[in-house]
Order: C-alpha cells, then structure tokens, then sequence
C-alpha cells in the first residue's frame, strides 16, 4: 500500500520540518544581479579597510554577505515577511508514504532501523550515512544515472523506542530530507509506517536538480522501502543480530 500526499499534509505532521516555504525564489534577475554585485563591493571594501575601520568594515560585510546572499539565491526573508509572490519559483518536493509487513519482531526492525548506518544496505539510492553521534549524521545519495552525489547533514527529531524514528536535514543542507518510521505489532510479525520526503534548494541550481530527481528519484525511494522486506527477512538471526549492533 502506498500514497503520495500533498506537501500540505507533511507540513501537518509534528515530526517533520516545516519545509513548505524555505525553496522560493521572489527576488527578480536584476535585483538579484544588483544585490550580487553590491554585496561583493561592500565586502572587498570591507576587506580592504578592515584595519583601520574594523567596526564599520564589520558592519559593511555583514550587509555585503546578506546582498551576496539575496543575489545567489533569489530568496529575500524581508519580502517574504511582507507576503511577496512575484518571482517566486519553488522546487517541487518528492514525497513518499508507504506501508509495508516484515516478518521480524517489532523492537527487532527498530533496532535495525535506528542504526541509520544500515540503510543504504538496501537503499540503494543512498551511498552511505554516516552516524556522527546519537543525533547527527552525515547522508550521501546517488543522483539517478550516476549524473552525482548530493550530500547533507540530518539530526533525529524523534526517537521512541520500538515505535517510532524521526530524522531531518540540518538547516542549510544542500537538500532538504525529512523522514518518519512508525513500528507496530501485527499478526505477521511487525506493520511499518515509513515517511520520506526529499526536496531541492531554492535558486536556479535547485531546479534543476528538481528536474534530475522527478519522477525518477522518487521511484527509485519507493521501490528501496518496499525491498526492506525482502532484505530482513531473507537474512539468518544470526546475520540479522549483527547488524542490529
């Protein structure tokens, strides 16, 4: 069983990032070319005269990085604050919600699941995650065609033992992911609530990178979750301990 859910519905759920608005482009091309440049002069000013100005010199590279900023990404939180759409381009997100039975006890596939290190096991669109600490780690996945590899930071927002894993990307992240794990006993063993959204950065360069993910990319995650089943239960109790560890 599987839906697609609208993005309004993600931003809904308590354990998921509010990502609705963060991808929108509502600065125009010569405001952006205006600002870019603005903000390089002020900061090679800033940079020059540093020594004898620091403070104003400080200050000047403040705005200058705030207009470098505005310019490279097309985004401006002051317009945003007061409701401006024109302009605006969003990356599409994909979103995936799937439902799927493992033959495995509950507190089992939790603990497989919560050692994030063993997800590119059978998510192959994923190259490797790599646990930092309890919280954080560092995610790198595979752009459909082998065209990359596109790397970010996720902390865990959720954790509730035998019940439910939630994660998302740090902000400033060059993608933004976001993902939810519901476990629950069943007759056959125990039922999966998996939720997984992934969406571009803003700016020209994030839609183009929409347009290289969907629909392929979301494929691709679909049919990763529903090969779990294949992957844990086809492994031994004592193969399936190890990588619990």
């Amino acid at each position: 069983m599987k839906t697609y859910d609208a993005m309004k519905t993600w931003m809904d759920d308590p354990v998921l990032p509010n990502i609705k608005t963060n991808n929108v482009i509502n600065v125009s091309w010569p405001e952006r070319l205006l600002s870019a440049t603005t903000g390089v002069a002020l900061i090679g000013h800033g940079v020059r005269h540093f020594t004898k100005h620091p403070v104003k010199s400080f200050l000047q590279g403040m705005i200058g990085g705030f207009l470098l900023y505005r310019g490279a990404s097309g985004s401006c939180p002051a317009y945003a604050a007061m409701g401006k759409t024109r302009d605006v381009r969003r990356t599409a997100a994909i979103n995936v919600r799937t439902t799927l039975v493992v033959n495995k006890p509950r507190h089992e596939v939790y603990r497989f699941w919560r050692k994030l290190e063993n997800l590119p096991s059978f998510m192959h669109h994923l190259a490797k995650v790599r646990e930092v600490d309890q919280v954080h780690s560092r995610w790198e996945a595979i752009v459909p065609a082998n065209l990359g590899r596109i790397r970010w930071n996720a902390e865990i927002v959720k954790d509730e033992y035998g019940v439910l894993i939630g994660w998302h990307s740090i902000a400033g992240s060059a993608i933004e992911n976001a993902g939810k794990v519901e476990f629950r006993d069943v007759e056959e063993g125990t039922e999966l609530r998996v939720t997984i959204t992934y969406r571009p950065p803003a700016g020209d360069i994030g839609v183009a990178i929409a347009r290289i993910l969907n629909p392929a990319f979301e494929r691709i995650v679909e049919h990763d979750i529903q090969k779990f089943k294949d992957y844990i239960e086809g492994t031994t109790p004592a193969e399936f301990e190890g990588i619990q560890r």
